[in-house]
């Protein structure tokens, strides 16, 4: 578990922190460091650390829009083709943007035929609503809840779960078979005029129900990756940031085991096949300042 975006620091901090703290795999943020494009490079790193590549997290921020050019098809292709080379079984997606409308009127497909030529899992985030001076916009097209999107694959983000004011607990159940991957963390509330951040807490220190999640997960043989993604950015020093992830690892091994089951690599084949969850420590931005969301 783990990421290749620890932004500011180095890919390799990722893969290093991720050894060392015993996650048992990194979810890579594809960006404008050729690392995060090579899956040579990637392999390398996975190599030396001892660890691998569980997933892939596609090029779907503003910063990252010149990055494999600038059709958000050619960039889920290329995420899905990296992550097949890797071995890594899941890419994660966000909606289109509003503007994106040739993409997002064939986004759903796109999905699709691109999961069908790769065989790679394509699990489509769910994000939140936009406020901008007190009027909520659509920020994202079909919607940034994927619930009623007709799309195989969900990752559910515990943080975006709260900026929208859902239960995650009743988001995971809606989903159902289709919710894939799960973004471990938490957030203490619903976004208002004086609430703009996507919060990323450790779990537990929040107010979605993310135990809950976990344990009900666990106890269905659900067979997906729980994929650390916390903010660090109170942290004091480098220790207090390795003890938050620290913190996020324990509490996934102790919310999957409720259920006597222990963090292990999933099922090879897609779908809901019934095995054990596996956690990871992804994309955590390893800094003492400045939020970020390490993509």
């Amino acid at each position: 578990m783990g990421t290749t975006c620890v932004y500011p620091l180095g890919v390799e901090t990722a893969f290093r922190t991720a050894s060392e703290l015993g996650f048992d795999g990194v979810e890579v943020m594809v960006t404008r460091d050729e690392t995060t494009q090579s899956a040579r490079a990637l392999r390398a790193l996975a190599d030396r650390h001892g660890t691998r590549v569980l997933s892939i997290h596609a090029p779907v921020l503003l910063l990252t829009h010149f990055v494999w050019g600038r059709d958000p098809r050619v960039k889920l292709e290329k995420s899905a083709e990296l992550a097949a080379e890797l071995g890594a079984d899941t890419v994660v997606v966000h909606p289109p943007f509003r503007w994106q409308s040739g993409y997002a009127e064939d986004f759903l497909d796109i999905v699709r035929a691109t999961a069908s030529s790769t065989g790679v899992v394509v699990a489509v985030e769910n994000m939140f609503p936009w406020k901008v001076a007190g009027r909520s916009m659509a920020g994202y097209v079909p919607h940034w809840n994927p619930v009623g999107m007709d799309c195989d694959a969900v990752t559910l983000d515990f943080s975006h779960a709260a900026l929208s004011g859902v239960d995650g607990l009743e988001l995971a159940g809606a989903l159902g078979s289709r919710l894939r991957h799960v973004h471990l963390c938490d957030g203490s509330g619903a976004l208002d005029d004086n609430r703009v951040f996507d919060e990323h807490l450790v779990p537990g220190r929040g107010s979605q129900p993310v135990a809950a999640v976990l344990r009900s997960l666990a106890a269905s043989g659900w067979s997906g990756s729980i994929v650390a993604e916390v903010n660090t950015r109170k942290a004091r020093d480098a220790a207090e940031r390795r003890a938050m992830l620290q913190e996020t690892l324990s509490f996934a091994q102790t919310h999957t085991s409720a259920a006597d089951v222990t963090p292990a690599p999933p099922a090879t084949e897609p779908g809901p096949a019934a095995g054990p969850a596996r956690s990871s420590i992804v994309r955590s931005p390893l800094r003492s300042g400045g939020r970020r969301r390490s993509r």
